[in-house]
């Protein structure tokens, strides 16, 4: 069984986020580069399925820029065993359906059986790669799992709904994406750095997919962008006695009563 799972490098979610007002696109040089969350927890399912089922092989794919390469081999330290990177001048600001064109085109040549990924990365947050992928692929696609389970030629799992759960099923080949419930991400250790050294790393331009560039049109664009306005100062409420009033009076002028 080969399962391909998608990562993503995006911004450290706890460093700064810009855009660059040039492009209107992310400034991913304004801090620090790291795997998806949600993403290494779709890789932590994988291998740990692996690791019970050894003639599982995990690849991880994703569409990133050649710099990428650092954060693409912790997947290959945590215990993936080989990377597909989509790295083309032609994809830079790629919005949701070159993504997915790209992506889908990839996956292909790894002829995956089960495709897994995040729901929503924390860079984008639009959460639509999984369908746009299957969609591409002609696979079915079940989103927002909780837990995955997975026995001969199916797969089944858990997703949250208001009020309560619900247990999903699925053939395979199929696309899933899994949610921050997923158990953490496992730390990658000395040995599995040192053998990331080692592993296979194939990085992949349009051309090599088959994909003509020149047909790639985004079906979306920036308009505008501008710097996000500098934060007001509060207002202060002094207890003289009508605080109360006060602080009814605010919220009644910001609608809020």
């Amino acid at each position: 069984m080969r399962i391909a799972v998608l990562v993503k490098e995006v911004p450290d979610t706890y460093g700064a986020r810009k855009l660059d007002l040039a492009t209107g696109l992310a400034d991913r040089d304004a801090s620090d580069r790291v795997l998806d969350e949600v993403g290494e927890r779709a890789l932590e399912f994988a291998i740990s399925y692996a690791e019970s089922a050894p003639d599982t092989e995990v690849v991880a794919v994703s569409l990133t820029p050649e710099v990428a390469v650092n954060s693409l081999r912790k997947a290959l330290a945590m215990g993936a065993q080989r990377v597909v990177q989509v790295a083309d001048p032609a994809l830079a600001g790629a919005d949701l359906t070159l993504t997915a064109t790209a992506l889908a085109a990839a996956l292909r040549k790894v002829e995956a059986d089960l495709i897994v990924t995040g729901n929503v990365s924390t860079d984008g947050g639009a959460g639509l790669i999984p369908a746009m992928v299957a969609e591409h692929l002609g696979l079915p696609v079940v989103t927002a799992l909780d837990t995955v389970s997975l026995t001969d030629g199916t797969g089944t799992g858990e997703r949250t709904i208001d009020g309560g759960k619900v247990s999903v099923e699925f053939p395979l080949p199929a696309v899933i994406s899994v949610t921050e419930r997923m158990p953490d991400a496992r730390f990658a250790s000395l040995k599995g750095i040192m053998a990331a050294k080692k592993k296979p790393f194939d990085t992949l331009s349009l051309a090599e997919l088959g994909v003509d560039a020149d047909e790639l049109v985004p079906r979306s664009i920036m308009t505008a962008v501008a710097e996000r306005p500098p934060r007001g100062a509060g207002v202060k409420v002094v207890d003289d006695g009508t605080a109360a009033t006060q602080l009814a009076d605010f919220l009644a002028q910001k609608g809020l009563l």
